[in-house]
């Protein structure tokens, strides 16, 4: 113990975080999770009857992915062994993966690995872990705030089963605050009032994230002075200095960027202004580039309204010069405009399908030959050859005249009747109109 342990051990001041210390020692001690892990479930069964196979634990951080490892730990009757991704390399793996399997071969002993934040693993160091979960050497569990099926080889997935967890919901939070501070491996060694104002503004604000939130009461306890009756109270006012700016789960190339983006533009083309608007606010709060989000919104435009309102693009792309001519903070105001009118706007995708069906033919059929007609009569030998006809639409009544621009009669734009497209639809069927009437 150095010189600062003992002066903390004479203070009666825990040396280890709460966090840490509050991890859970039996599976009926885990918080939350209950669809994982509620009475009868697979993987509670599994860990009970210790016939675990390898699994992947997936999840937002907080959640207990390492707690629930721990609890797998006391539980086996298996040697239980732990790295992480970001301390292990291939050699160190290596010995690991050699020593459990000759430690099967020779004791008959069984190995659970547990890797903390797996997805930092390479490819080459994932492929060393193959053969030995192939073999059964090991069982693995990792566990990683990634998604598995980006960032784990397919070989591990196929071989191991998810299990993904779920942020804590504000009363498991609770309940671990007063867990907390009721036990004496916590808080409890103190004398520790806490409002319950405070402990919900806690359990709010820490986004499901238990480490968090134990994190900060411990601070709050630790550096609040006692009152005159020896007591420390946690206020709200307390909490609020404790975890200062709500940190928002937001990993700007990764799950929640692609998640939140996607909610964002699903909001938009859902015709739902406020679901848009909280979804841009939690990009803006958590960093994300505003200009990245313009350019999604400019491809909103065409995409979901198109011709059903032709003043969205425009919008859009105004928004996105707007953007980046005057940068944040201000330009929160004007993503906010062309969101919540984007949102508001009559939808119509017939415009982007169109040209979708279109790309399709071209792709996948015999490329049309353009009607001689349609061809530039420029070129010597052309009108030799036949390239004449043309007919000059503004020569006619109405700029139309009834000729064939395309050797088909596939039909590939068909406006809807939201908004503006209802006029083009109400113009186009006239057209077809004029070219049923006999010419003069």
């Amino acid at each position: 113990m150095d010189l600062f342990e003992q002066q903390d051990a004479a203070r009666g001041v825990k040396t280890q975080p709460l966090a840490a210390r509050m991890r859970p020692g039996t599976i009926d001690e885990v918080v939350g999770q209950d669809k994982l892990l509620g009475s009868g479930k697979l993987l509670r069964r599994a860990i009970e009857a210790d016939r675990l196979g390898s699994i992947i634990l997936y999840g937002p951080p907080g959640c207990g992915k390492t707690s629930l490892a721990e609890v797998i730990a006391s539980a086996t009757r298996r040697r239980f062994e732990r790295t992480s991704g970001v301390l292990a390399n291939v050699q160190i793996l290596r010995e690991i993966l050699q020593t459990a399997g000759h430690r099967k071969s020779n004791k008959g002993e069984e190995t659970i690995l547990f890797i903390d934040e797996i997805h930092r693993f390479n490819k080459a160091q994932q492929d060393v872990l193959l053969p030995y979960v192939e073999q059964g050497d090991i069982t693995l569990i990792g566990a990683t705030t990634h998604n598995p099926f980006f960032f784990i080889n397919s070989p591990l997935i196929s071989r191991s089963q998810i299990f993904q967890l779920e942020p804590l919901e504000k009363n498991d939070i609770i309940v671990l605050l007063d867990r907390a501070l009721s036990l004496e491996e916590g808080l409890g060694y103190l004398l520790i009032h806490m409002d319950d104002d405070a402990k919900t503004h806690l359990a709010d604000i820490c986004d499901g994230d238990a480490r968090r939130a134990l994190n900060a009461l411990e601070i709050a306890a630790l550096t609040t002075d006692p009152e005159p009756d020896g007591k420390i109270r946690i206020t709200r006012a307390v909490t609020e200095e404790s975890i200062q700016k709500k940190a928002v789960v937001y990993d700007h190339d990764e799950d929640e960027h692609y998640d939140t983006i996607s909610a964002f533009i699903k909001s938009i083309r859902g015709s739902d202004p406020h679901a848009a608007v909280y979804w841009l606010a939690k990009m803006l709060y958590a960093g994300e580039d505003p200009r990245f989000i313009a350019r999604r919104l400019v491809i909103l435009a065409s995409e979901d309204i198109g011709n059903a309102d032709p003043r969205a693009l425009t919008m859009a792309v105004s928004a996105m010069h707007a953007v980046d001519f005057v940068g944040m903070p201000e330009a929160r105001i004007t993503l906010g405009h062309v969101t919540t009118y984007l949102a508001t706007a009559p939808k119509s995708n017939k415009a982007y399908m169109a040209v979708e069906t279109a790309l399709g033919d071209v792709k996948d059929g015999r490329t049309l030959p353009v009607p001689k007609h349609l061809r530039d009569g420029g070129p010597v030998g052309h009108r030799e050859l036949g390239y004449t006809g043309y007919q000059y639409a503004h020569d006619h009544e109405g700029s139309f005249v009834d000729q064939k621009y395309v050797p088909t009669t596939k039909i590939y734009y068909e406006p809807g009747s939201q908004g503006y497209e209802d006029t083009i639809r109400k113009r186009m069927d006239h057209w077809e109109s004029m070219k049923k009437k006999p010419r003069k």
